[in-house]
């Protein structure tokens, strides 16, 4: 009989487990507790480790109706304006790597993997079905859900995100910790900004304490800009309180345009140009110590679930997706159990992801640096500038 795979949360991370798995010939039952599929409006950067196995998954002309492509990441002193360092994208990251680096609004992304799944045979999708526990014995794993629903299978995959209900029930290990790094994210029509303001680059503006990224989605259409800033708490005008957990809550654009303080014209014209920010703040963990955090018994965790990491690297659902394709690659291998095939997919993925996490946060603290060191880093960036962009470790993987 093919294995019975239960997932807990539907989002980019829970939809790729999904499709993967169902790909591979489980029977996959998804369980996600709010009442509609969706992503916040957010973009995302997919490198070339990512669009390789949506390319596998037959997802390439998906990819390309929803997706931008640009052609070159350019890193720019966010005082001056100079450009520091460019590594090329396009079609030599094609030639280098076998895919593109592609910029990709989180809904739409979310979109195309929902419809992929619903394509799928054998997979099964509950809304409004948050799981309240899970128990586990050496031949199956059962989960409760709210309304007293009761669901056994094979493997329970926990993709429910940072907040991980599945993660406190299987490692009791606490909450994520605050990191001391606000995010504001907006996304605006590129007809909407003064034609000097709009892009098809991904651009990266270094400053102190502080960075910006902005870059095309949606086929260059419009232009996600995030910028982070290590700052305290911020008090909204209305007095209630910041949500830790809420990565989607309003944000007061003065206190993003009062850090650009000092900063380029074309920087602080960008801000200026934007009325509507979201913010959140940022929380992860620290880098995995081993498989242990990723699988016990019949039960892992995948995604921000099982490695939360800072945004530096750009890989957070990258890593989900890679993760979703390993357990996919495993549950089809004939000669491997379900236990079995969880044991591999932990051992296979931890250092990996530990690797990823160290050095997202090791990028934000250069990203984020001041004085000799930025003085350092920038002269790096300027002489070496493709060679310290580029990662062949994590795209060619």
């Amino acid at each position: 009989m093919n294995p019975q795979i239960l997932i807990a949360g539907g989002g980019i991370g829970g939809l790729a487990a999904a499709l993967a798995c169902a790909r591979a010939g489980t029977q996959v039952q998804l369980f996600e507790r709010a009442s509609v599929f969706g992503e916040v409006g957010a973009g995302i950067q997919i490198g070339p480790n990512v669009t390789r196995i949506l390319q596998q998954w037959g997802l390439a002309e998906d990819l390309a109706r929803v997706a931008a492509f640009p052609t070159p990441l350019q890193v720019r002193h966010a005082g001056s304006g100079d450009e520091l360092g460019v590594l090329p994208l396009g079609a030599t990251s094609i030639a280098r790597y076998g895919a593109p680096y592609a910029t990709v609004h989180r809904a739409d992304l979310h979109q195309l993997l929902l419809e992929a799944l619903r394509s799928q045979s054998g997979a099964s999708l509950h809304l409004d079905s948050a799981l309240t526990s899970f128990s586990q014995s050496h031949s199956a794993v059962r989960a409760q859900g709210i309304a007293g629903s009761s669901h056994e299978g094979d493997a329970l995959i926990g993709a429910d995100g940072l907040w991980s209900a599945v993660r406190q029930w299987l490692l009791d290990d606490g909450m994520p910790r605050v990191t001391g790094h606000l995010a504001y994210r907006a996304m605006v029509p590129q007809a909407v900004l003064p034609e000097r303001l709009r892009s098809g680059h991904v651009t990266v503006w270094l400053g102190p304490h502080l960075h910006l990224v902005q870059y095309p989605v949606r086929q260059g259409q419009w232009l996600n800009v995030v910028g982070i800033v290590q700052a305290d708490l911020p008090m909204p005008p209305d007095g209630s309180p910041v949500s830790i957990e809420d990565w989607d809550q309003g944000a007061d654009a003065a206190s993003l345009r009062a850090a650009l303080t000092g900063s380029c014209s074309p920087l602080q014209d960008l801000a200026r140009s934007i009325d509507h920010w979201r913010m959140w703040v940022l929380c992860d963990r620290p880098p995995m110590r081993s498989p242990r955090e990723h699988a016990r018994g019949r039960v892992a965790l995948l995604g921000d679930a099982a490695h939360p990491m800072r945004p530096y690297l750009a890989q957070g659902a990258g890593m989900a997706i890679e993760d979703a394709a390993e357990l996919g690659r495993l549950f089809g291998a004939a000669d491997l159990d379900v236990a079995g095939a969880l044991h591999h997919f932990a051992n296979r993925r931890w250092q990996r992801n530990r690797r990823v996490q160290a050095r997202a946060i090791r990028n934000g603290q250069i990203f984020h640096s001041t004085g000799l060191v930025r003085v350092g880093r920038d002269a790096a960036l300027r002489m070496l500038g493709q060679r310290l962009l580029d990662v062949p470790w994590l795209y060619s993987a």
